[in-house]
């Protein structure tokens, strides 16, 4: 069988995952729509602005539209949020003072946000009296209710914030659906919690109809270079959320005497907002790209996650592999289908951030955009690649032709 007979089947093995797929889209495409015909968007909204940015219109107006888009009250949208990393690392120390304590339900959290959490000497969550502490998940990767009211019963008083991580990270469970997410909302708070339920949203956005602020999440998290950003975004975060809570957020992201009161940014946003608007079709083309792949690693005897049955809860996939090398060579395959840097030759390095060397195919007209078709692996047994992102299914498939003439 040839590389295009194996795509070609699979597309229409999948065919109700792609309707169900492109029913998502169209709803949060209105659902974005309405957001920028509701805060009446005009061409002024793009423009700059210098200095301290008082007035800007067109930073405080674009929280504003995020806030509508993903079911909070208000938002902050900014350029000088780095990363999704840098996103969480303000709202969490926005929202949590000394000799608070924080529970995460879904597990360790990911590399990168660990050094912020449990660092020793660097300025983490732990050398400001922050305490943090995860229940494991159950075997089947869901959360643990039993161990969650155990931990909270323990913590006690000090519990301020229950933490969530939606998507898998660098681990094989599934990402968390917005059903899931609202179930544990309602757990936590029937057990008399009412502090902030902090969700980190990053690869989640814009997958299903729904966001964890519409179902009880004080606080979501994310990163305009993955799904909001439709691959326009040059770079920036968002923290969307309760008023109360994106107010002490603002103040941890410029001054506690400022808040969300400043804030320039010169080259315009016009970027920021056009990839809101165009970011449902963006994800769609991703889980789009996601399944085809998934189903034909599958026929050639890859196991796989998420399962094909079903809609993923975000855009990444996860691969395994039987050795380090096979690892390598898919992330290479990625690289060499990839619009900028193909001719690259991929090597395995130590990245800030992460506790083993990490292979990354990132050939994207923005650097380091998940959105866009990349992958990436900590080079560590199970030899696990992650699969993300693709701004057109056409790109997709190109790359999965590739994989596939070398795997054949």
């Amino acid at each position: 069988m040839t590389a295009e007979e194996l795509i070609y089947q699979s597309e229409q093995a999948l065919a109700k995952n792609f309707a169900l797929a492109d029913e998502i889209s169209e709803f949060n495409q209105e659902k974005v729509l309405k957001a920028f015909k509701n805060h009446s968007i005009a061409v002024r909204h793009f423009n700059g602005s210098t200095g301290y940015g008082y007035g800007d219109e067109g930073r405080f107006v674009l929280g504003e539209v995020y806030a509508e888009a993903f079911g909070a009250e208000s938002g902050i949208v900014s350029p000088a949020i780095l990363s999704g990393t840098h996103a969480l690392t303000v709202a969490l120390f926005g929202v949590l003072r000394p000799n608070d304590s924080v529970l995460s339900v879904s597990g360790m959290p990911y590399d990168t946000i660990r050094g912020v959490i449990f660092g020793e000497g660097n300025g983490s969550l732990k050398d400001f009296g922050v305490s943090f502490e995860c229940t494991e998940l159950t075997d089947e990767g869901k959360f643990d209710k039993r161990a969650i009211e155990a931990a909270m019963k323990r913590i006690g008083a000090s519990l301020k914030m229950i933490y969530i991580q939606r998507s898998r990270g660098y681990e094989l469970r599934d990402a968390f659906t917005v059903a899931e997410i609202g179930g544990i909302c309602d757990f936590v708070r029937s057990l008399g919690f009412k502090g902030c339920i902090f969700v980190d949203n990053c690869y989640g956005e814009f997958v299903e109809k729904r966001e964890p602020c519409d179902v009880g999440a004080d606080v979501a998290v994310g990163s305009l270079i993955k799904n909001p950003g439709g691959g326009l975004a040059p770079t920036g975060g968002y923290i969307v959320g309760t008023e109360k809570y994106i107010d002490l957020i603002g103040r941890r992201l410029t001054a506690p005497s400022i808040g969300n009161e400043v804030g320039s940014y010169a080259y315009g946003y016009r970027l920021f907002y056009q990839g809101l608007f165009l970011a449902p079709h963006v994800v769609n083309q991703a889980i789009k790209g996601s399944l085809v792949i998934g189903k034909c690693m599958e026929a050639l005897g890859y196991e796989n996650f998420p399962k094909l049955d079903k809609i993923p809860a975000d855009i990444t996939r996860a691969i395994r592999f039987d050795t380090a090398k096979q690892l390598c060579d898919f992330i290479q395959s990625v690289q060499e289908a990839s619009p900028v840097d193909s001719f690259v030759t991929l090597e395995p390095w130590d990245m800030p951030g992460y506790d083993s060397k990490v292979i990354m195919a990132a050939g994207c007209f923005v650097e380091g955009a998940s959105i866009e078709l990349s992958a990436d692996a900590p080079v560590k047994e199970p030899y696990t690649a992650y699969f993300q992102g693709g701004l057109t299914y056409e790109h997709c498939k190109y790359a999965l032709k590739l994989i596939l003439q070398k795997l054949l």
